[in-house]
Protein backbone atom coordinates (compact mmCIF):
# COMPACT_ATOMS: atom_id res chain seq x y z
CA UNK A 1 0.00 0.00 0.00
CA UNK A 2 1.44 3.32 -0.76
CA UNK A 3 1.79 6.31 1.09
CA UNK A 4 -1.09 8.37 -0.89
CA UNK A 5 -3.65 4.85 -0.86
CA UNK A 6 -2.89 5.71 3.54
CA UNK A 7 -3.27 9.19 2.68
CA UNK A 8 -6.53 8.56 0.92
CA UNK A 9 -7.77 5.91 3.64
CA UNK A 10 -7.19 8.09 6.59
CA UNK A 11 -8.71 10.65 4.87
CA UNK A 12 -11.83 8.26 4.28
CA UNK A 13 -12.17 7.29 7.57
CA UNK A 14 -13.30 10.90 8.79
CA UNK A 15 -15.54 11.53 6.12
CA UNK A 16 -18.70 10.08 7.58
CA UNK A 17 -19.37 11.90 11.44
CA UNK A 18 -22.45 10.03 12.07
CA UNK A 19 -25.58 8.55 10.74
CA UNK A 20 -28.81 10.60 11.24
CA UNK A 21 -31.61 7.84 12.76
CA UNK A 22 -35.28 9.19 12.54
CA UNK A 23 -38.40 7.86 11.90
CA UNK A 24 -38.37 9.38 8.34
CA UNK A 25 -34.84 7.95 7.58
CA UNK A 26 -35.75 4.29 8.91
CA UNK A 27 -38.70 4.46 6.90
CA UNK A 28 -36.92 5.71 3.58
CA UNK A 29 -34.17 2.87 4.96
CA UNK A 30 -36.87 -0.09 4.36
CA UNK A 31 -38.57 1.25 1.63
CA UNK A 32 -35.90 2.29 -1.07
CA UNK A 33 -31.96 1.32 1.01
CA UNK A 34 -31.55 5.06 1.14
CA UNK A 35 -29.30 5.67 4.16
CA UNK A 36 -28.40 9.28 5.52
CA UNK A 37 -25.61 10.68 7.04
CA UNK A 38 -23.54 13.45 8.74
CA UNK A 39 -20.35 14.49 6.50
CA UNK A 40 -17.69 16.39 6.83
CA UNK A 41 -18.49 19.73 4.57
CA UNK A 42 -15.61 19.59 2.72
CA UNK A 43 -16.57 15.83 1.29
CA UNK A 44 -17.89 14.95 -2.11
CA UNK A 45 -19.65 12.86 -3.44
CA UNK A 46 -17.57 10.58 -4.87
CA UNK A 47 -15.15 10.35 -1.28
CA UNK A 48 -18.49 9.81 0.36
CA UNK A 49 -19.20 6.64 -1.88
CA UNK A 50 -16.06 5.63 -1.52
CA UNK A 51 -15.99 6.26 2.82
CA UNK A 52 -19.22 4.25 2.91
CA UNK A 53 -18.17 1.59 0.74
CA UNK A 54 -15.37 1.09 3.15
CA UNK A 55 -16.56 1.12 6.28
CA UNK A 56 -19.62 -1.13 5.85
CA UNK A 57 -18.33 -3.34 2.93
CA UNK A 58 -21.52 -2.27 0.57
CA UNK A 59 -21.86 -1.38 -2.84
CA UNK A 60 -23.40 2.37 -3.43
CA UNK A 61 -25.39 3.31 -6.11
CA UNK A 62 -26.19 6.83 -5.72
CA UNK A 63 -25.21 10.10 -3.56
CA UNK A 64 -26.94 12.60 -2.98
CA UNK A 65 -25.63 15.40 -1.01
CA UNK A 66 -27.26 19.09 0.57
CA UNK A 67 -25.90 21.37 2.89
CA UNK A 68 -28.15 22.42 5.85
CA UNK A 69 -28.23 25.82 7.31
CA UNK A 70 -27.37 26.10 10.91
CA UNK A 71 -30.78 27.64 12.53
CA UNK A 72 -30.73 31.03 14.49
CA UNK A 73 -31.71 30.57 17.62
CA UNK A 74 -32.31 32.97 20.84
CA UNK A 75 -29.91 31.82 24.27
CA UNK A 76 -32.35 33.66 26.63
CA UNK A 77 -31.64 37.66 25.52
CA UNK A 78 -28.63 36.55 23.48
CA UNK A 79 -28.74 35.94 19.56
CA UNK A 80 -26.76 32.99 18.16
CA UNK A 81 -26.45 30.69 15.09
CA UNK A 82 -26.38 26.89 14.93
CA UNK A 83 -23.48 25.49 12.82
CA UNK A 84 -24.00 24.60 8.91
CA UNK A 85 -23.31 21.37 8.00
CA UNK A 86 -23.45 18.66 5.31
CA UNK A 87 -26.13 15.97 5.04
CA UNK A 88 -25.47 12.76 2.53
CA UNK A 89 -28.01 10.51 0.99
CA UNK A 90 -26.74 7.48 0.19
CA UNK A 91 -28.29 4.75 -1.99
CA UNK A 92 -27.09 1.15 -1.92
CA UNK A 93 -27.38 -1.38 -4.74
CA UNK A 94 -29.92 -4.57 -4.97
CA UNK A 95 -29.45 -7.09 -1.93
CA UNK A 96 -26.74 -4.52 0.33
CA UNK A 97 -28.21 -3.36 3.82
CA UNK A 98 -26.59 -1.45 6.70
CA UNK A 99 -27.75 -1.87 10.11
CA UNK A 100 -27.38 0.32 12.82
CA UNK A 101 -28.71 -1.61 15.79
CA UNK A 102 -32.20 -0.11 15.61
CA UNK A 103 -35.18 -2.44 15.23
Amino acid sequence: MSAVQMIDQARLMQILLAPRVSEKTIKEADSNRHFVFKVVKTANKQEIKQAVELLFEVKVSAVRTLNVKGKRKMFGRISGKRSDWKKAYVCLEEGYDINFGVE
